[in-house]
């Protein structure tokens, strides 16, 4: 397997590497049937956004902690910065199917709601595992979207052309939101299955080793032991609890020092080693700001 990294810094670099042609400086949509040339076990670091809607199993994709074979009808997106090696057949290249790519550069943003608001679609940090899964209807309403942002590009760019693109990505990544949170919904099993996982850890964490070695838990550690990106683990316990998984942690932590403040014999330092935190200062504005009163306060009462 290939080290080699080739960056894709840009729309034309992406269509000339495949053999697309460039309509628009910032924005392509692509059909991977059409491409007239490959690039293959190499590593590409994107430097712009893309989604990809696939037909099929063209490709084995390599990102995050997982390989990760694509089913028909799922999308999976990737951020400027990530890096994805994909593989290909000699069969899957000769027969590519109809995959369907949204490639936009950051440029394109700037100015427009959607600048403002692309950090609110947190699947662009999912893993690829964590992809998103269409139904035949949903598929078609994305498909659709495609074309008319294909239409548009054929257009002579004019001072129309960077709302009417943006507004119809827009539309793309809020069909991609409102569908995820279909598909949290009807995996709302699984996910129960997680959070319960997630609540066993946390008294693990405090109950074990684990505080004593890393201090404070993070998301992140949190996600890992769930096999989960920490953007996808975060969204999933956000859709199942009603808040972030930092302010669930954070609960558990803040009823641990209240059941440890009952006990007089352990000093405000101590409780406070005890729960990770490095200094006590941190622990007493940590407190006071979840509960209105210092731990000193909160034990005198």
């Amino acid at each position: 397997m290939s080290e080699e990294i080739i960056s894709i810094d840009s729309v034309g670099k992406y269509n000339e590497s495949y053999g697309f042609t460039t309509q628009h400086p910032y924005v392509a949509v692509v059909d991977m049937a059409e491409a007239t040339r490959w690039i293959n076990h190499v590593k590409l670091r994107y430097g712009l956004y893309a989604l990809w809607l696939k037909d099929g199993k063209q490709c084995t994709l390599h990102y995050g902690r997982r390989e990760y074979d694509y089913h028909d009808g799922t999308i999976v997106s990737f951020a400027p910065g990530q890096v994805v090696q994909v593989d290909m057949t000699d069969e899957q290249m000769a027969h590519p199917g109809h995959t369907l790519g949204l490639l936009f550069h950051p440029d394109i943003l700037y100015g427009t709601p959607l600048g403002k608001a692309i950090g609110d679609y947190h699947f662009f940090d999912y893993d690829s595992f964590e992809s998103l899964h269409l139904s035949e209807r949903e598929r078609k309403m994305i498909t659709d979207t495609l074309q008319s942002i294909r239409m548009e590009l054929e257009l002579p760019v004019d001072k129309h052309s960077q709302t009417i693109l943006t507004d119809r990505i827009k539309l793309i990544l809020d069909y991609c939101q409102r569908f995820y949170d279909r598909q949290f919904i009807t995996r709302h099993k699984v996910n129960s299955d997680i959070l319960s996982d997630f609540e066993r850890n946390i008294k693990a964490y405090f109950t074990g080793d684990e505080v004593r070695r890393h201090g404070l838990p993070s998301v992140a550690w949190f996600a890992d032991k769930a096999c989960l990106s920490p953007g996808y683990f975060g969204d999933l316990v956000r859709k199942e609890t009603g808040m972030s998984a930092q302010l669930f942690i954070q609960q558990h932590v803040l009823s641990l020092g209240k059941e440890k403040l009952m006990d007089s014999r352990r000093s405000i330092s101590q409780i406070s080693d005890d729960l990770g935190f490095q200094y006590p200062q941190h622990f007493t504005r940590f407190f006071k700001k979840l509960t209105g009163m210092t731990p000193k306060e909160y034990r005198q009462k």
